[in-house]
This record gives C-alpha cells, structure tokens and sequence, in this order.
C-alpha cells in the first residue's frame, strides 16, 4: 500500500472552480430538498491561503437520515462512504483515493459543527494576518510531518482550536450586530 503524500502548496486559483465544479455534481445527483447549503471550506477557500490541494466542501443538509438512503449517488460521482468517521453527526466522504482530492463533511443546517468550519473560514478570509500565520504553521507542520497525517494534524491542532474559538465568537458578534 503506498503512502499518502502529505504537502502544502501555494494557493491556486482553479480550486475555486474546482467547488463549483463538484458542488454541480453533487447537486445533480441528491435530493435538492434535503440540501440546505453546499459551501467550499477549508484552507482551499481562503484566497491566497496555502494548503493541502484537497477540496474542503461543507454539505448541509435537513436530515442525515434521507443522505444516508442516498450514499450511492455519491459513490457514482467517486466518493467512497466513511460515516461519521469519528465526528458524531457528521457524515464524511472522500473522493480520489490515497491522495484525495475531494472531501465532503455534512452535518445537519445550522449545526454547532457547521458553524464553526465556516466561522474559521470567514475569520481567515477577514483576517490575512490570521492567516499567513496559520500557512506558516501548516507549512512547517507539513515539513516535519513525514507524511503522517496525524502528526501533520497534532501540530496545527492548538492554532486551529484557538482561533476556532475566537472565529465562533466573532461571527455570533457580527450575527448580534446585524440583528
């Protein structure tokens, strides 16, 4: 069995087309009154971010259930099903093998975790500084790595939960603002 390669490359403006590309063909194939939002989220979706070249995608969806009777019309389009794949409530896909190149985490609209994916993504698109730290960080973790993604993970593990947090916080702000 070969081993994943583990890198982080510069950003690239085709993984914008590359969502569009793939939220069209998962959109043709599930229930549209089931799918509440389909965002591009991750490191991907963050101009100018450096990252796995791995297209993030958040599904959200009204019932888990109804995705999970349609777990076939994903695997047509490549992805193999992996389940919650050790997050409660959420339902994980991944499409082009050892080095994937497509993942999918759906979680129910509105949900704790669904929030806090996009909350981290729109507090690095606002804050270009936040994020060059953060390529710094994925950068060296990915150096160190030896191509073991859990070490890769551990390293950026504390930068990614405190700023998680404080991304959360800042969108509930903006929310309370607006209302």
């Amino acid at each position: 069995m070969s081993q994943r390669i583990i890198e982080v490359v510069d950003y690239r403006q085709q993984w914008r087309e590359d969502f569009v590309r793939e939220k069209q063909l998962i959109s043709s194939v599930l229930t549209t009154t089931n799918i509440n939002a389909i965002h591009h989220i991750g490191s991907t979706s963050v101009e100018g971010l450096c990252a796995k070249p791995i297209i993030d995608i958040l599904l959200e969806v009204k019932s888990l259930d109804v995705l999970d009777d349609q777990s076939e019309e994903m695997v047509s389009l490549g992805y193999v099903v992996k389940g919650e794949f050790g997050i409660q409530g959420r339902r994980y896909f991944q499409k082009g093998g050892i080095q994937r190149t497509h993942q999918v985490h759906a979680f129910l609209a509105n949900s704790p975790e669904a929030t806090r994916h996009l909350a981290f993504r729109d507090y690095l698109r606002a804050f270009p500084d936040v994020a060059l730290k953060y390529g710094e960080i994925k950068r060296a973790g990915a150096a160190i790595c030896n191509h073991d993604i859990d070490v890769y993970i551990d390293y950026k593990n504390s930068f990614i939960q405190e700023y998680e947090a404080k991304a959360v916080r800042w969108q509930s702000e903006l929310t309370n603002r607006i209302r």
